[in-house]
């Protein structure tokens, strides 16, 4: 009898001091990530994996509207060259370190100053910040920019441990320590990130998920197959011709929303040593080779209707959209009488593409279609990360490669065409659309702001460093033991909310 109580009361303390049950959330996600430091990384699936691990100032609803995060509230001076920040108080990173804000301070300087930064062009016009509280923070501009308040909203306004960053340099991608709802745990390239809950976030009373693990699957009827067995709970970017097949499976729950980005073809224009090819050095066979491109077949065959055919870095249905310069009809003939006048009659192309199906199968349409101009596109497959460091590197001739899109047009477009600017992987200069683009940043009239991307965008689809091809909607599918999901333009998969059922 002595025993049986024994036994009963060590089983009854064994229950009590087991943890309760972890919950895990397993996302499928079509390319890996690249380094995980918000000053040097350009992956969308980065940033979807930031929007667990490092908050940032200023964050975004779905309707484009920016709202508090680390920052409670702000206000711009009446020339619009300063920005007060009032900033959450009692918030710390993962590593124990306070934030306040000379935090903020030193990830703006780390940003602005790190010879590895991506985030340089972004903050251009800062010309200080200071601290000028223990939690407000002033941002002093050399001119008035009314973007800041969106770079802030992305990776500019991330904020990561200080003594981490300073302890790691440029290897803190290793290891990040930020200030978001889940830490750091582990990565293994090209196979699995993995975040657990951070205990003392700020926020942790809205966060229902014990560990989050991230896997990199870029062909999406394979993610799609992993999520209807169970192995995932939830996978971003379903294909279009999916769409069907998850909406009519009873254990899942499809979501999509337009994103504001683009799909382009990037032209190196002046990249190092593979700029100096024919598709490089002429912009009549760039012009070419986009008329030659019937981007409404392209799009209704790869995207199942759901996205929409473009030719600027904003879409058609946008406000910021040049109406003066439509998306051009298919014209081989006069494709063809370009080639010719450039001097050629077939040339020969090399093409690096992303290898996963979808930008597979886009630009094998594409191939077909150009060929018919002149043009001998061979396609050169490479996992997503390796791609983005060869454009970096100018190691290609044209490139084949996405934009998550922003919410202010600024960030659709400044970076990746102004001289050094830090997404120009073309090496495109032109005095005359670097003065336009910083002349929009810098009104708050958005009447003016359209006038100058429209003179911008005349010169720019004329040069064609980027042949924009079209915009897509962004398309998920969880299980349906996964609540709390709110689909978002920007295409990100915030977890605060978010449960999971057994």
């Amino acid at each position: 009898m002595k025993i049986a109580k024994f036994m009963a009361s060590l089983a009854a303390g064994a229950l009590i001091a087991l943890p309760s049950f972890a919950v895990e959330l397993k996302i499928g996600l079509q390319d890996d990530a690249d380094a995980l430091d918000p000053a040097q990384s350009r992956t969308f699936v980065g940033r979807i994996v930031y929007t667990a691990l490092c908050d940032k100032l200023v964050d975004v609803t779905p309707d484009l509207k920016f709202v508090p995060q680390l920052a409670t509230s702000w206000k711009w001076s009446a020339d619009g060259k300063q920005l007060v920040m009032e900033l959450r108080q009692g918030v710390k990173f993962q590593d124990g370190t306070p934030f306040n804000a000379q935090a903020v301070v030193d990830n703006i300087q780390r940003y602005q100053t790190m010879p590895e930064s991506r985030r340089k062009s972004e903050l251009s016009s800062v010309a200080k910040v200071e601290a000028s509280g223990e939690y407000e923070a002033t941002f002093t501009l050399k001119a008035p920019d009314v973007t800041l308040l969106a770079q802030l909203s992305d990776r500019s306004g991330m904020m990561v441990s200080p003594t981490a960053a300073k302890a790691a340099g440029a290897k803190f991608g290793d290891h990040p320590v930020c200030s978001g709802p889940f830490k750091f745990v582990e990565r293994v390239q090209q196979d699995r990130i993995v975040l657990e809950k951070f205990q003392d976030y700020w926020n942790k009373d809205n966060i229902f998920i014990d560990k989050v693990t991230y896997l990199p699957i870029p062909d999406t009827t394979v993610r799609l197959a992993n999520l209807r067995s169970g192995d995932l709970d939830m996978i971003e970017r379903v294909a279009a011709s999916d769409a069907g097949t998850v909406k009519s499976d009873p254990n899942l729950v499809y979501a999509d929303a337009v994103g504001t980005g683009w799909l382009g073809v990037y032209a190196n224009v002046g990249n190092g040593a593979r700029a100096d090819n024919p598709m490089g050095k002429n912009k009549r066979l760039r012009q070419a080779f986009s008329l030659a491109i019937d981007r409404e077949a392209a799009m209704q065959i790869v995207f199942d209707g759901t996205g929409l055919a473009g030719n600027q870095p904003f879409a058609p249905n946008s406000p910021w959209f040049d109406k003066d310069i439509p998306v051009p009809a298919r014209d081989v003939d006069k494709a063809k009488a370009l080639v010719k006048e450039a001097g050629f009659d077939r040339i020969p192309v090399e093409l690096a593409v992303a290898n996963n199906p979808v930008s597979m199968q886009m630009m094998q349409i594409i191939q077909s279609m150009v060929a018919e101009a002149g043009f001998d596109v061979t396609l050169k497959t490479t996992e997503f990360a390796t791609l983005l460091d060869a454009q970096s590197s100018g190691n290609y001739q044209l490139s084949r490669s996405d934009w998550s899109g922003r919410s202010d047009p600024d960030g659709n477009i400044q970076q990746f065409v102004t001289t050094g600017a830090g997404l120009n992987d073309s090496k495109y200069s032109n005095p005359e659309v670097d003065k336009l683009l910083l002349e929009a940043r810098q009104s708050q009239d958005n009447a003016v702001r359209k006038q100058k991307y429209d003179a911008a965008e005349a010169i720019l689809s004329q040069d064609l460093p980027i042949i924009f091809l079209g915009h897509q909607a962004w398309i998920w599918a969880y299980n349906k033991k996964v609540s709390g999901f709110v689909p978002s333009p920007d295409g990100m998969i915030r977890l605060v909310g978010v449960k999971k059922s057994g």
